[in-house]
């Protein structure tokens, strides 16, 4: 057994690893939904398939790495593994899936001809084929609607690629070159973090390095059970729901059960609405990493985010439910219910955390594809990128304005300038919402509105969201917050309001406005302070109604 302080540079060194994974990724990959906005996930795993490090962009990533290298592992048994093997999937109702759109690479790392560990990312890739530019529909009936689907295949045997499926992704596509470039960045990706794993195994060696991964996974699951033993031990529960499926179905109700011991969490979403009939489905592994994003927000989001760390939790669905949806369910909107199950679980443990746990946010990606024939190039574009919006305010602090919702994390939109010279429209307005909504003694964080004027003579929409009916909910006198949208005002003067649309034609002139919703308020908006009520209207935050009509200021 290696010594303490070896152990503890072999930690670090291997957490490092995601680090350097997750800037190769950045460096080398040929779309903006990776490079600015940061849709992925980079990580490093034991031979098991236990978490070890990870980098992440997307919050919501937290149980996709290990779970797909799990699902490897029955698929492909380790003694079958070689060295210079390269897998493949974007399955979605096996470990490691969301929806086709991201794709996983693992590589299973050798040393001295031993399997050691493995490296893993996943990225959205913005076209995986399917009906529609983007490879998202809101009108999906079924799997074989969305894309190509990779169940763990080999990309690489032995080290030799396997031309025949990159021939396939090629001819499949709409975008091949990029595509096929985001796919060589995620294998650039995972052979940068088998190059550091080797390093270390050479310098401490095997048992050295494996002696420090089972402590860095004790570690984890150590420092998260202490966390746990300083909340109250109790059963919460609560439940919410999502409006629409893209077809015109729903609601669906989300149900939660969170039970809290000692040293453990058990999520329990039984009764929650059957899976849809359109694409607003989730499968487990989903559900999963949802429920891991709380356990982190709950307890303390500086541990680790290793396997460790996570044993404490237990997650139960039965399976065919709207976030444990089952084949061949489309899932092209996954992310939807998702999010909803993150925050229906902090809606039931924001009471006894709550200057921890805000109260609503926007809850919704806001994800919008725009495509079209670029007007200076002829070449096809598309353009996918999420929205910001407001979060709900807590017992001593107002809510975040304009930040992605929970399940984005680390992720940024793609900068103005490069949006107008990659594709077809202009971006001729991005402000903060003036609708008002989230009034409390700590006001909900402000949506935003965002223009996007078309310049092609042909483009398409595709936009979702859920928080379209039902607003983002307050608590202790605290209001509700506004509603999320979007709305076509067509060249001809015309105008229509959308909350799902799928391929909607647009042409030069038209302008597309989406509006993210302000989130909840916390307290009686009459003890915010007049100071603070002075300032949030110098500052656009309030318009003078709210000032005088909900916070008694006269004006």
């Amino acid at each position: 057994m290696t010594d303490i302080f070896t152990r503890e540079i072999i930690k670090d060194a291997l957490q490092a690893i995601g680090d350097e994974m997750f800037s190769a990724m950045i460096r080398t990959s040929m779309s903006p939904i990776i490079y600015e906005t940061t849709d992925f996930a980079v990580g490093v795993t034991d031979t098991k398939g236990n978490l070890i490090a990870q980098g992440n962009g997307v919050a919501a990533f937290l149980a996709t790495l290990d779970t797909a290298v799990q699902s490897l592992l029955e698929h492909h048994p380790a003694k079958t593994l070689k060295e210079g093997d390269l897998f493949i999937t974007n399955n979605p109702y096996e470990g490691g899936g969301t929806h086709l759109s991201d794709v996983v690479i693992i590589l299973p790392v050798f040393f001295e001809g031993e399997l050691v560990a493995f490296t893993v990312n996943k990225a959205h890739w913005m076209e995986v084929g399917g009906t529609f530019p983007g490879s998202v529909s809101t009108t999906s009936t079924e799997i074989y609607q969305e894309g190509l689907r990779f169940s763990f295949l080999r990309l690489y045997d032995g080290g030799k690629a396997n031309e025949s499926l990159i021939q396939l992704i090629r001819d499949n596509v709409r975008l091949p070159d990029s595509t096929i470039g985001d796919m060589q960045a995620g294998i650039a990706a995972a052979r940068v973090g088998a190059a550091r794993i080797t390093e270390i195994a050479k310098k401490y060696g095997k048992d050295g390095m494996a002696d420090a991964i089972e402590d860095l996974l004790d570690y984890g699951e150590r420092m998260t059970r202490l966390e746990l033993a300083k909340l109250p031990n109790g059963t919460w529960q609560a439940e919410d729901i999502v409006e629409e499926d893209g077809l015109g179905n729903g609601p669906f109700t989300l149900k939660v059960s969170v039970t809290i011991k000692d040293d453990e969490v058990i999520a329990d979403f039984t009764g929650t609405s059957d899976q849809a009939k359109g694409p607003i489905n989730c499968s487990y592994t989903g559900l999963a990493t949802g429920a891991r994003t709380v356990l982190k927000a709950m307890t303390n989001p500086d541990i680790p985010a290793n396997g460790g760390s996570f044993r404490p939790l237990t997650v139960i669905c039965p399976p065919g439910t709207v976030i444990s949806a089952q084949a061949p369910a489309p899932v092209s909107i996954y992310y939807e219910p998702l999010i909803a199950a993150i925050e229906v679980m902090w809606k039931a443990l924001q009471p006894i955390l709550p200057s921890r746990l805000p109260v609503g946010h926007q809850r919704t990606v806001g994800a919008t594809f725009i495509s079209g024939t670029h007007p200076a190039t002829g070449d096809l574009f598309v353009m996918g990128e999420p929205l910001v919006g407001g979060w709900g305010a807590t017992a001593d602090h107002d809510g975040d304005s304009g930040q992605f919702c929970c399940g984005n994390g680390e992720t940024y939109n793609i900068p103005v300038e490069l949006a107008e010279s990659r594709y077809g429209f202009q971006v001729t307005r991005y402000s903060f919402d003036e609708r008002e909504g989230g009034a409390g003694k700590f006001r909900g964080g402000k949506g935003v509105v965002l223009d996007y004027k078309i310049t092609a003579d042909d483009a398409a929409l595709t936009y979702s969201a859920c928080r379209t009916t039902t607003r983002p909910w307050g608590t202790d006198g605290g209001l509700e917050g506004t509603l999320n949208g979007v709305t076509v005002f067509r060249a001809d003067g015309t105008e229509e309001a959308h909350t799902m649309v799928n391929n909607l034609a647009l042409g030069k002139g038209d302008t597309v406005r989406l509006v993210s919703a302000t989130g909840g308020g916390y307290g009686n908006p009459a003890e915010r302070p007049r100071e603070a009520v002075a300032a949030d209207l110098k500052n656009g935050f309030i318009t003078p109604h709210e000032a005088e009509n909900l916070y008694g200021m006269k004006v």
